[in-house]
């Protein structure tokens, strides 16, 4: 099960964005998750392995919420864009030319994070770069975006 060391990824990444916040400790709602369908990840294990992982950590009580993205290829010979599946051998519907090209459903990266910190007083919408703008939220939430990890050295 190759979730469990999907998850230790995700929390080493995790964590690695906690420590930008230092000293302050955000307290995280949600992790919304993009994983494609060609990745071989099931995503109730990563959920079941998630929820697991962090019953005792600073990330207790969040939530892991995965979109799926679905393999869609090219063909290098038609140039047709298809949905390519195991009963086709993954071969393009036109030619029948073998998939070379993905276009999409190979993603395994974090989209967001939905956080806030305890004594926030006015939410701000946290972008990658650093930058704030105002909230989108009425909530004391904020929402770091497509973050994404480096090669996880544990696989």
């Amino acid at each position: 099960m190759h979730e469990v060391d999907m998850t230790k990824c995700l929390l080493l990444s995790l964590q690695e964005w906690k420590l930008q916040h230092a000293p302050r400790v955000p307290v995280v709602e949600v992790v919304h998750l993009q994983v494609g369908d060609f990745t071989c990840v099931e995503p109730d294990a990563l959920r079941f392995t998630y929820a697991a992982a962090v019953q005792t950590t600073w990330l207790a009580g969040s939530e892991l919420r995965i979109e799926r993205i679905p393999l869609q290829a090219r063909c290098v010979v038609c140039q047709a864009t298809y949905s390519p599946n195991p009963q086709q051998a993954y071969q393009s519907p036109c030619c029948n030319h073998p998939m070379e090209e993905i276009l999409s459903g190979r993603e395994l990266k974090i989209r967001s994070i939905d956080y806030g910190f305890p004594d926030a007083a006015h939410p701000a919408q946290s972008a990658p770069d650093g930058t704030a703008s105002p909230s989108l939220r009425s909530s004391p939430r904020q929402q770091a975006e497509a973050i994404v990890p480096e090669p996880c050295p544990v696989a």
